[in-house]
């Protein structure tokens, strides 16, 4: 039984649990942290986009004054691997309810060169002191219920390594969106899941920027197959999460010139949209 699995039957908090000892970052010097890339965050050999914008995530909100990400925006630039890196901040402006910063992944290649991963700005705050107020015309996406829906342990068995971060997460999708599971993809462009961690760690911002590049790509329900690598990722943090399992939401409008767009809506307990996100992906045509 995976480590994840077994770990369920007791329930992760917030700060305990794989997740929060995965993206845990160590202060080598200021603004220098160190960190040792989980291979349980891996999709085939590459490591999750989302894990990864939370480790930076991470590594910000040590660096800078305020606690929570309300904007983060980066640029995947070469594929990660499991293993070390360095992550370097650098403190932008600083100012009474917000602050900027940015960041870079580092790894090293087999001739002992730094090589630059991911870099990234972010805006951070205190969602805690934010008004309460909402006007909004966005609604929670309509879905089955979690009984309703089905994750990866009911399909045909993964071949082994091939999806480490499934055993790290409770994915719930929704039937209408699974079309490309059975052969027949609706060409809609969307995927829709019951989302949150396999330990059953509640949502908090972090891991909102997990959340929100954790599902299948729409490509799949496009009718494509393979590989769609991040090329951009901006999410936005609007509040924090209710306890209990968010519902995810994604759309593609368009995909011209082998690059598609993902839009993505996380929704809380509570009926609070707690996230977005936009990528831009490519995707291997033909």
């Amino acid at each position: 039984m995976p480590e994840a699995a077994s770990a369920a039957a007791v329930r992760a908090t917030i700060g305990d649990s794989e997740f929060d000892r995965d993206t845990a970052v160590t202060r080598r010097a200021p603004g220098v942290y160190d960190i040792d890339l989980s291979a349980g965050w891996t999709i085939i050999n590459a490591v999750n986009g989302g894990y990864l914008l939370a480790v930076l995530g991470r590594a910000l909100g040590d660096a800078l004054p305020h606690p929570d990400p309300f904007t983060i925006s980066a640029h995947y630039l070469t594929a990660s691997q499991p293993g070390p890196a360095v992550v370097r901040t650098e403190t932008v402006r600083t100012g009474r309810s917000l602050s900027t910063g940015q960041a870079s992944l580092l790894q090293y290649d087999d001739e002992g060169n730094e090589v630059e991963r991911i870099r990234v700005l972010a805006t951070y705050g205190d969602l805690d002191a934010l008004p309460d107020d909402v006007r909004t015309s966005a609604k929670p996406p309509a879905m089955p219920s979690m009984d309703q829906c089905f994750g990866p342990e009911d399909g045909p068995a993964p071949v082994e390594g091939s999806s480490a971060i499934a055993d790290r997460l409770m994915l719930k999708l929704d039937p209408a969106t699974l079309g490309w599971a059975l052969g027949q993809p609706s060409g809609r462009g969307e995927m829709r899941a019951w989302f949150g961690l396999a330990d059953g760690r509640d949502a908090d911002p972090l891991s909102l920027l997990l959340a929100v590049d954790a599902l299948p790509p729409t490509a799949f329900e496009l009718g494509l197959k393979g590989w769609v690598p991040t090329v951009e990722l901006t999410a936005h943090v609007r509040c924090r999460p209710a306890p209990g399992p968010l519902r995810v939401s994604i759309t593609t409008r368009n995909l011209a010139g082998g690059f598609l767009e993902e839009d993505a809506e996380v929704w809380d307990s509570a009926d609070r949209l707690v996230a977005q996100s936009r990528q831009l992906a490519r995707v291997r045509l033909g």
